[in-house]
């Protein structure tokens, strides 16, 4: 999950620096097609494209669909809004997983969990304190691709059960490269030189990001997974200040706090009782 939240940072600086020079529609084909070549050795050295066959690829294909549209509506919400608050209103994501992952996927919500859902949220509302004269579209697109990402990880987490890690990978740059192909030839320009190695970047981190995430999901709860992630939060602010001269104030500090406090609760292993432990 560590090189998931690090990949996802890497893809933000890529996204913005190649969505402030090239469509958001080309950007995601890009990535999918660039990714897809990236991800082959890996498809080669388990098992060849006969090991990709699925019985399940409707869900495959309807996980995808809703990824699609999340992820074009977060990368346009990138050229609108600051980082920082950008990853922060996405961290209602947790919200949408812990929902769908109970009424789905038979987890259950334990004390520490809720709490550190809870936390991280407070720490997000912090930073971003909503209650402003009015309400800027670059939160609402932001919040749209939130319950999109939280659809697509409970998804992701179902289909871990019977998929390989690389066979979702792979059906997740396969299908969003022939969604994307149509919009992103309607705004294609070709791409300057010096953009090129954002682009490998944001198709490598694409790619990775995702192949990291499911492969923590395939060791624990969505509900564990999902408020790590909020880490991106304080990260990203961090990022924003140093690379784009966006502040960091007291409130943004100050959420951080809380978001690190709920991760540190979350990932904590509770012992066993006695019955268990006799049980075992």
């Amino acid at each position: 999950m560590v090189l998931s939240i690090a990949s996802f940072l890497a893809m933000s600086i890529a996204g913005r620096e190649t969505t402030s020079v090239l469509g958001v529609f080309q950007v995601l084909e890009m990535r999918s097609v660039i990714g897809w070549f990236i991800l082959l050795p890996l498809v080669m050295t388990n098992g060849g494209f006969s090991a990709m066959r699925s019985e399940r690829l409707g869900v495959h294909v309807a996980r995808n669909v809703v990824h699609y549209v999340g992820q074009g509506a977060w990368l346009y919400a990138l050229t609108l809004i600051p980082l920082a608050v950008l990853i922060s209103i996405e961290f209602t994501t947790p919200i949408w997983t812990a929902l769908l992952a109970v009424a789905f996927l038979g987890e259950k919500l334990s004390r520490n969990r809720i709490i550190s859902i809870v936390l991280g949220l407070v720490g997000v509302i912090v930073i971003v304190r909503p209650a402003t004269d009015s309400v800027d579209p670059g939160h609402l697109i932001v919040l749209g691709a939130a319950v999109c990402f939280g659809i697509s990880v409970a998804m992701v987490k179902s289909l871990t059960r019977t998929e390989s890690v690389v066979r979702i990978i792979f059906w997740m740059l396969v299908v969003q490269s022939v969604l994307g192909l149509g919009p992103a030839l309607m705004e294609w320009r070709n791409p300057p030189l010096e953009l090129w190695p954002w682009i490998i970047v944001i198709a490598f981190t694409g790619m990775s990001s995702h192949f990291c995430m499911a492969r923590a999901l395939s060791h624990a709860d969505a509900m564990v997974i999902s408020p790590m992630d909020f880490l991106r939060v304080p990260l990203s602010a961090l990022i924003g200040w140093l690379l784009y001269q966006e502040q960091i104030d007291i409130f943004t500090a100050g959420g951080a706090a809380l978001i690190l406090a709920g991760n540190l609760l979350n990932i904590q292993r509770r012992a066993p009782k006695p019955a268990e432990v006799a049980a075992s």
